[in-house]
């Protein structure tokens, strides 16, 4: 009797799980392996990272509305519009993702991970389509960006993140204007024909040398810059297009920019694999330890 109860108590046990004797109940056990728990706390680590990084972009982006007083009622209208909601947003969906896996993988949460996972893909999917479709209309890239470009001019004088960043764009890359510095006329402060000392003017950003003696800035360097005949402007302001500098910047920093790309995107991979590893593990744990218990001591009391 006690080897036939041996032997249906063998056949019954499922590979990989330890038990008791047949006699007492039966306790499955599965262990995690040393790789499991690497995975788990290096899981855990690295959405620990991000998150803090997300918070701080958040509060940054907040901090720059609050110093903009764009909650105020008459800016709040224009709200939708301001080029800080995209780090608003960036910093937000980085904390809530990765403070999902961060917790999911400390507490061993299958439904965040799986949200986690789920997430990581979706935007995994979203940037090889962005690259498809990028590559696809490279053509017409440089009509969104002159667009973009002249938008930003226009409103020069009215909006501090558009000036900040055409600002950047000029000095950085040495160029004045989308095409050529004569486009600062389609800003109503620049044109000619408005009154003031900026009529017919560039921005301070377009000059060769806007400090004078290297000490003091000159916000006045490039007036009446318009007037001027190339050969006569070039030894005051840069006299190329930004668009054009933006293209040689790309053709001079392609090989790192497609490094960059490959790095962050295998990363993404590495990480959705990880969890799926990680996900397996804890969903074979308490399969084993949950669910075999009560099935199989219910078949042994059937059985005798």
């Amino acid at each position: 009797m006690w080897i036939q109860r041996g032997l249906i108590h063998s056949l019954i046990a499922p590979t990989g799980v330890q038990h008791q004797s047949v006699s007492g109940s039966v306790q499955p056990h599965y262990h995690y392996s040393l790789m499991d728990y690497f995975l788990k706390y290096f899981l855990f680590l690295c959405n620990l990272v991000f998150t803090f990084l997300g918070l701080l972009v958040f509060g940054l982006a907040i901090w720059g509305f609050i110093s903009k007083e764009s909650f105020a009622r008459e800016k709040i209208s224009s709200i939708g519009t301001d080029p800080m909601l995209i780090l608003v947003m960036l910093g937000f969906v980085l904390t809530v993702l990765c403070l999902s896996g961060c917790v999911g993988a400390l507490r061993e949460n299958c439904c965040l991970l799986k949200l986690f996972s789920i997430t990581v893909l979706a935007l995994i999917t979203a940037q090889v389509l962005a690259a498809i479709v990028a590559y696809s209309l490279q053509d017409q890239i440089g009509g969104y960006l002159r667009s973009g470009m002249l938008a930003a001019m226009v409103h020069y004088q009215d909006d501090l993140d558009l000036r900040f960043i055409t600002d950047e764009i000029q000095s950085n890359l040495q160029c004045c204007g989308a095409d050529n510095y004569r486009d600062w006329e389609i800003n109503i402060y620049y044109n000619c024909s408005a009154p003031g000392v900026l009529a017919c003017g560039v921005p301070a950003t377009c000059c060769v040398d806007p400090l004078e003696s290297g000490t003091v800035w000159n916000s006045q360097c490039g007036a009446g810059a318009q007037l001027l005949d190339e050969f006569t402007a070039q030894g005051v302001i840069f006299l190329g297009g930004c668009l054009g500098g933006i293209s040689h910047w790309i053709e001079q920093h392609e090989s790192l920019i497609v490094t960059v790309a490959v790095v962050v995107l295998g990363v993404q991979i590495l990480t959705l694999l990880i969890t799926t590893r990680l996900l397996g593990s804890i969903q074979r744990h308490k399969q084993f330890h949950y669910l075999p218990h009560t099935r199989q001591t219910w078949s042994i009391h059937q059985i005798f």
